[in-house]
């Protein structure tokens, strides 16, 4: 049994004293290699796969071998995909080409009414080789004034919405009566219920158009009064200038009860309605009676048979 226990222990020492042998031999020859490298002599040892810092003495050299090295990925510093840039260069190219075909040479008074071109007419009798122009009528001026500010609530058919609230102005008896209850409301606003045609509508807010300009009011005022087959006569900027003077004391807004006070036929001040104007380029023949008008009678004449 004793002899068994010396043999393990040798057998232990022995192995012992290989680990050591190794150790020392593999620090011995790591230090030779160091020391050959400091010296200028034997080979560097072996490097990285891709890197080539021992290529070269030089520190530039090897700075530049640096940076070549790609920087290793961030969180929050990913690259943008190439798909996700050219969907944003389309956007803005077709944002812009939009911008460029609709924005009305970036001109303030693009949407206003003006005179549309006609055909140029050569030279020849009555035509002088220039452009005429066709100056538009005052309703014509005011369908243009009522799609960009009146049709969202009162629709373009003139019937408005009487779920949300909004008075039709076809066949309004405000929009066929006299003038004034009808400037009294754009020029100022309606607030609170108003009945039309016999139907009562709710609480919805009537903005007042008095930022608008004279013209512009005249103008959208002729275009509700003849429109949708009402028969009011037309309203010029001469009235609204003269009515703007008297309502410039008013605070605020009409109502229902401010309107009842008022003839139905009650004009604007500042000339009387007449029939519609003369269209563009043609005047009313002198001495010829108002459309609509009764001649005078002759004294002694009799009337004609049926």
């Amino acid at each position: 049994m004793s002899r068994s226990l010396f043999d393990v222990a040798q057998s232990i020492a022995s192995v012992e004293r290989s680990e050591i042998r190794r150790t020392t031999g593999r620090i011995a020859r790591s230090r030779q290699t160091c020391c050959k490298i400091m010296n200028g002599s034997g080979s560097p040892p072996l490097h990285r796969q891709g890197m080539d810092y021992g290529e070269s003495k030089d520190v530039q050299k090897v700075h530049a071998a640096i940076q070549r090295e790609k920087q290793e990925p961030r969180v929050g510093l990913e690259p943008l995909s190439l798909w996700l840039i050219g969907i944003y260069a389309l956007a803005v190219f077709f944002g812009g080409a939009y911008l460029g075909r609709f924005s009305g040479s970036f001109s303030g008074d693009s949407l206003d009414p003006g005179t549309v071109p006609t055909k140029s007419h050569g030279p020849g009798p009555g035509g002088g080789g220039q452009q005429q122009t066709a100056e538009l009528s005052p309703a014509e001026r005011g369908k243009k004034v009522f799609m960009s500010n009146c049709a969202v609530c009162h629709q373009a058919s003139g019937l408005g919405s009487q779920s949300q609230g909004y008075p039709p102005l076809a066949g309004s008896e405000i929009t066929n009566g006299g003038s004034r209850r009808a400037a009294m409301v754009v020029m100022k606003g309606l607030q609170g219920p108003v009945t039309v045609k016999g139907q009562k509508y709710g609480s919805a807010v009537m903005q007042l158009w008095e930022s608008l300009g004279d013209l512009k009011v005249a103008d959208v005022l002729t275009y509700e009064r003849q429109e949708w087959g009402n028969h009011g006569g037309p309203v010029t900027k001469e009235q609204i200038a003269a009515f703007r003077k008297e309502l410039a004391s008013h605070p605020g807004s009409f109502t229902e009860a401010d309107l009842e006070p008022v003839p139905a036929d009650a004009n604007l001040p500042g000339g009387e309605e007449g029939a519609a104007p003369p269209k563009p380029g043609e005047q009313a023949k002198p001495g010829a009676p108002p459309q609509g008008s009764v001649p005078p009678a002759t004294p002694g004449a009799q009337p004609p048979k049926p």
